[in-house]
């Protein structure tokens, strides 16, 4: 499977381009850069981002019986349905985005109506970790491709940008492993609160993550061994995203915490397809700074939310639209016959 060549040469083209448009050079700071990848991504350095889907995972994860939570596993079924008829915060902020909402049990502990098909349900919810692997490797590699081949159904239907989300209770557990594994970190510094946790909950926590990595020992060579030992069906669907945005050239977009540990998994598994991929916002989760750093990328929203279902990555979608009307429809110094700014050294 090969990842599309970003397009240097379309990105440069849309960086010039930003130099005419009549307005103060460099005025909308990080927004042009996305715009500049953007063009890199599609081959072009005019493009649309009219129609936008979002890409919800939903799985549950067998180290909620260490109790890292405060919920139990029945509230991710009760989310996933409520995804079918437009009830979750996510779903009331895609409407006002324009963004279309595809909810996909790769993993919930029981079937949804109207949600399960059971050639994507891959498990029901992942074994516990601190006893052992989290899925089998050939599982982990299914929900990649699993993963792959939805970024790949969307982008024929004609989706020019994809955002990510999850449901799962427990998943924050996961993905703190995941990035304490890659990046040699301890679970002291990767495990936050999550959805609240008090402080014996946090150490609850921590100390599951840290048994869950001793038992495992997850090589950080290799990220099919990681996604199998100590991730999850969402993170691992959702890496697949990524990859499948690169393969089929349409930007894909993280959330926060979880998504962007997925976005590293995508990154490990392929290194191609770290420049198809763009941030959203920083989450609470402390070691999000880290994970971002990692991947070498800087979101534009920082807001202090810790919400998940993808709403950092669909909040970010008006924001984009707004920098596109500028890109493609203000008139350049040239059409209203003024000299244009010059960078200044």
């Amino acid at each position: 499977m090969d990842i599309r060549v970003f397009d240097r040469a379309a990105a440069q083209r849309a960086r010039e381009r930003w130099l005419f448009v009549a307005k103060p050079l460099f005025g909308l700071g990080r927004f042009e850069d996305m715009i500049i990848q953007i063009a890199g991504i599609k081959g072009s350095e005019m493009f649309g981002l009219d129609k936008k889907a979002l890409v919800v995972m939903c799985a549950d994860n067998g180290i909620v019986a260490e109790g890292v939570t405060q919920t139990g596993q029945e509230v991710t079924a009760a989310v996933a349905a409520n995804f079918l008829c437009g009830k979750t915060s996510v779903c009331k902020m895609a409407e006002l985005a324009g963004v279309d909402v595809f909810p996909v049990d790769i993993g919930i502990a029981r079937d949804v109506d109207g949600l399960t098909v059971p050639e994507k349900k891959l498990m029901y919810g992942t074994d516990n970790m601190t006893k052992g692997p989290a899925m089998s490797r050939e599982t982990a590699e299914r929900a990649v491709k699993l993963g792959i081949e939805t970024a790949a159904k969307l982008a024929k239907k004609g989706y020019e940008i994809i955002c990510t989300g999850e449901m799962g209770i427990g998943n924050t557990s996961a993905a703190s492993a995941v990035i304490s594994a890659f990046l040699d970190m301890p679970p002291e510094m990767t495990v936050g609160r999550g959805a609240g946790l008090d402080s014996a909950g946090l150490k609850r926590k921590t100390d599951a993550v840290k048994k869950a990595l001793d038992v495992n020992r997850p090589d950080k060579n290799d990220a099919l061994d990681v996604l199998s030992k100590v991730g999850g069906l969402d993170i691992a669907g959702l890496a697949g995203v990524f990859i499948g945005g690169a393969v089929c050239g349409v930007p894909v977009v993280t959330d926060g915490f979880i998504s962007a540990a997925a976005a590293l998994c995508a990154v490990r598994l392929c290194g191609g397809a770290a420049d198809f991929i763009l941030p959203s916002h920083v989450s609470k989760e402390p070691a999000v700074g880290v994970l971002f750093r990692e991947l070498g990328l800087t979101p534009v929203i920082d807001a202090n939310m810790c919400l998940g279902e993808g709403s950092g990555a669909v909040m970010l979608m008006p924001l984009l639209d707004m920098a596109c009307a500028v890109y493609a429809q203000m008139p350049t110094f040239d059409d209203i016959k003024i000299e244009r700014y010059r960078i200044q050294e």
